[in-house]
């Protein structure tokens, strides 16, 4: 038994989170690190994803959200941008055909505008073959804004006001919530960060407002399933109070 799984069998099953959410920080310094190239930075980060997708289905974490491109990305150098882009189209094709076999869905969190059409063919194929799996959800940051998010949930309610579909008044939480970019998965238990970095970096701000922060010196493509059981490790000792006290 080598330590990942050691670790794995100390876990308490019953405080498995069931909303994990990761800033996948760090590959273009683990390139740099390793006199290697941001793209073969980036090409090493994306491997690492089906082996912490792996770690959740055997812990049995029902939602795995991943930070892959924010909607600040675009400041990067339009080279990189090209590359990540057609290293997200290559890897969506493996990816998602891997996902379906083991019955997970594929979800975007995102805004298609502004995307080449090739990149947003490329997501498409992925959302529809595996739309009916049901094991489990893996949902990309692609083009992804928390403050935009917000935004844009804040429009669709404004909007309805004026056609007169909606009071003010009638505006909770819970109808907020519904408005953003999936509904279905508004909570998250556990945020973690790569990289050693502590900002949220504009990530589902309304999402985390409760959620467990675990953050790691490890840069992304080295973050191990080991490393990925050490923060579940870690958030099963926090006590989860949601405001109120024990």
């Amino acid at each position: 038994m080598d330590t990942a799984q050691q670790i794995a069998a100390l876990l308490d099953k019953e405080k498995i989170p069931g909303h994990v959410a990761i800033i996948m920080d760090g590959n273009g310094r683990w390139a740099e690190g390793r006199g290697k190239s941001r793209l073969e930075g980036h090409e090493a980060g994306a491997r690492n994803v089906k082996v912490i997708t792996e770690a959740c289905q055997e812990l049995g974490v029902r939602v795995l959200t991943l930070y892959a491109f924010s909607t600040e990305n675009w400041r990067r150098s339009k080279q990189e941008i090209d590359s990540l882009f057609q290293l997200m189209g290559r890897y969506l094709k493996q990816y998602s055909g891997q996902l379906h076999k083991t019955n997970v869905r594929l979800l975007h969190m995102g805004e298609n505008d502004g995307l080449p059409a090739k990149t947003v063919n490329d997501i498409q194929k992925g959302l529809d073959l595996t739309r009916n799996n049901y094991g489990m959800d893996v949902c990309v940051g692609f083009n992804y804004g928390g403050r935009r998010e917000i935004v844009r949930a804040a429009r669709r309610l404004a909007e309805k006001v004026r056609q007169g579909e909606l009071s003010p008044e009638e505006i909770t939480e819970d109808l907020f919530a519904e408005h953003l970019y999936l509904p279905m998965h508004n909570e998250v238990d556990l945020l973690i960060r790569t990289s050693g970095e502590y900002r949220i970096s504009n990530f589902m701000l309304w999402q985390i407002s409760y959620s467990e922060i675990v953050v790691t010196p490890t840069f992304w493509p080295d973050f191990s399933k080991e490393e990925f059981f050490k923060a579940i490790q870690e958030y099963q000792t926090r006590l989860r109070r949601f405001g109120g006290r024990p």
